[in-house]
């Protein structure tokens, strides 16, 4: 590493107790939710949207696998309806050997200009075929053929193995109008049994709302920061 390089890194991680944001933003109260979480995630990320924020549809997914080891990653949500959020994979990639193993995630939209985040929780299912099948045609072509190229999670022989792959499928699919969906990928919905809003306030004083489902339905908590 250049030595101005390592100044600056040295420099960055000395600063690192000091260095925080002061969040201002407005009060958020039960009377401000929306009468469903849904409508709710969908309020907010409307904001989002026309605040400008780079994939506010963008939410860091956790898992844990049959032994508890945790893992997280960013992947896209492509469905947000009262069933709950949807985002699509390979079944065969390390995220969904994990939710077949446990059948329960979490997500979270991290919006870090608006101050804002919200956090969805519940068991998985996978998205039936004909769902998968109505959003996969409206994804690019280079990305149809990538879901088919990529053995998702497997370790490979390198950046060219992975080249070599998406050439043979290019060859594959060239007289192919509308390529179909591998078998080994499609949807996962998280139907959640609790979302959380979350919205920072002075003196880390955080607003934290939370819709909580039970057996009689449907219920709004606060929690302290």
């Amino acid at each position: 590493m250049m030595p101005e390089i390592e100044d600056q890194v040295e420099d960055a991680v000395v600063r690192l107790p000091g260095m925080r944001v002061a969040y201002d933003g407005a009060a958020f109260d039960e009377s401000a939710l929306a009468a469903t979480w849904t409508d709710q995630l969908q309020g907010w990320l409307n904001q989002a949207v026309a605040a400008g924020i780079p994939e506010p549809n963008a939410m860091v997914l956790a898992t844990a696998d049959a032994e508890g080891r945790p893992s997280s990653r960013t992947v896209l949500c492509k469905g947000l309806d009262d069933r709950g959020v949807v985002f699509y994979t390979n079944y065969t990639s390390t995220k969904s050997h994990d939710l077949t193993a446990t059948r329960y995630a979490s997500v979270t939209f991290p919006w870090y200009a608006l101050h804002r985040q919200v956090h969805v929780r519940g068991e998985v299912e996978k998205v039936g075929v004909k769902e998968t099948a109505e959003y996969w045609a409206q994804r690019p072509r280079g990305s149809q053929l990538g879901a088919w190229a990529s053995p998702q999670s497997r370790v490979v022989d390198g950046r060219r193995a992975l080249d070599n792959a998406l050439h043979g499928i290019e060859r594959r699919f060239a007289d192919v109008e509308q390529i179909p969906a591998p078998p080994h990928w499609g949807g996962w919905r998280i139907r959640p049994d609790m979302v959380e809003f979350w919205q920072g306030r002075e003196d880390r004083m955080h607003d934290r709302l939370r819709f909580v489902r039970n057996d009689d339905g449907w219920h709004i908590e606060r929690v302290a920061p």
